[in-house]
């Protein structure tokens, strides 16, 4: 997708020699329009999606924006933190290694919000390792959901995430595919 890449390459920065940093349109400020963008987008990749899934909190925005474009099918996403309203007996839960944060979170879904008739998307604004991706498609799997495919809007393809997932036989499309960083900048595919 040549927007997201050609605002990846004026805006984005890289961070030591892992980390894209692109909080300007991504992840701290949003760019609604490129949101939009991303939306139609994914949605020409996929069909017959019944739900969007994806983890609190960077990626919510993402998917709201690709479940307009299914006829604004409900979004879900996995909570990072506990609270005295969900019944934990009633929680579909794994643990979620984050790459850029160097944390480990239990993530969880009230069992109501994923059944055996949806049709998941996954929708993330980075895929690095793979791990959030996986975790919710652990989620799926806990219900029996069918996980149609991931949708990343960047992926950091030198790390190992895509494989991870196309492993268990989940598709993914990408928006952005970031090959390698050099001299502080982000080579994209």
């Amino acid at each position: 997708m040549n927007t997201l890449k050609d605002r990846i390459i004026c805006d984005g920065y890289v961070i030591g020699d892992d980390i894209l940093k692109v909080d300007s349109f991504i992840n701290h400020q949003v760019d609604t329009k490129l949101l939009d963008e991303l939306g139609a987008y994914f949605a020409s990749k996929f069909e017959g999606v019944t739900k969007i899934l994806t983890i609190e909190a960077s990626g919510i925005a993402f998917g709201v924006g690709v479940a307009s474009h299914f006829g604004y099918v409900p979004l879900v996403f996995a909570k990072k933190s506990k609270s005295k309203i969900l019944d934990e007996k009633n929680l579909y839960t794994t643990v979620v290694d984050s790459f850029t944060k160097g944390t480990t979170n239990t993530v969880s879904v009230d069992k109501r919000f994923l059944t055996k008739e949806d049709r998941c998307l996954i929708v993330d604004d980075f895929m690095a390792e793979g791990n959030a991706a996986l975790g919710l498609i652990d989620l799926c799997n806990q219900a029996g959901t069918t996980v149609v495919g991931v949708a990343i809007v960047i992926e950091k393809g030198f790390q190992g995430g895509r494989k991870r997932v196309e492993e268990k036989g989940i598709r993914v499309e990408s928006a952005a595919i970031v090959d390698h960083f050099e001299d502080g900048k982000p080579i994209l595919r």
